[in-house]
């Protein structure tokens, strides 16, 4: 049996976005009755990811869990966040008269960073259900990322639920 639902989230503009799906995920699972096989949580946006980790309890000043600005602040070292021209190739001229034609501003192309970022980690994950349950361990839950902060903007989680 297949069950497909989507669902949408806010991003911010100023910093990465961690939205916690968890319950939204269990709920679809759940909606669905499969007792054993898989739920995949993806995202389409190439600026955005999933995961499975832990919640760190603690925040910090801007209001992201600590292990999140861990996470982050580890891409920063290896992908800095595109704060000028010329950090990287892309977008070049080409890609900006595209992005120009279609209604984006420059700044909203000089992502660079949150494509890199999304490449390396993922755009899904996979967990496994047993007996109606998703399968996260003790402390696990699901965060959908978007490390695009060029602009505020609503995303899509979809979510596909497998099994019997």
């Amino acid at each position: 049996m297949v069950f497909a639902e989507k669902f949408s989230v806010m991003s911010n503009d100023k910093i990465p976005t961690f939205h916690d799906v968890t319950e939204r995920v269990r709920q679809i699972v759940e909606q669905s009755g499969i007792q054993t096989g898989t739920v995949t949580v993806y995202s389409h946006h190439t600026t955005c990811c999933v995961i499975t980790q832990e919640v760190a309890f603690d925040r910090s000043m801007t209001g992201m869990e600590t292990l999140q600005v861990d996470f982050v602040e580890m891409f920063e070292r290896i992908l800095p966040t595109q704060r000028r021209e010329g950090m990287y190739l892309h977008p070049g001229p080409k890609a900006l008269k595209f992005a120009e034609e279609h209604g984006e501003d420059a700044r909203g192309c000089h992502n660079t960073d949150a494509h890199l970022r999304s490449a390396l980690v993922g755009r899904s994950e996979v967990i496994t259900i047993f007996d109606g349950e998703m399968d996260l361990g003790e402390f696990g839950h699901i965060y959908f990322i978007d490390f695009d902060q060029t602009r505020a903007r609503k995303r899509t989680v979809d979510v596909v639920v497998l099994g019997e």
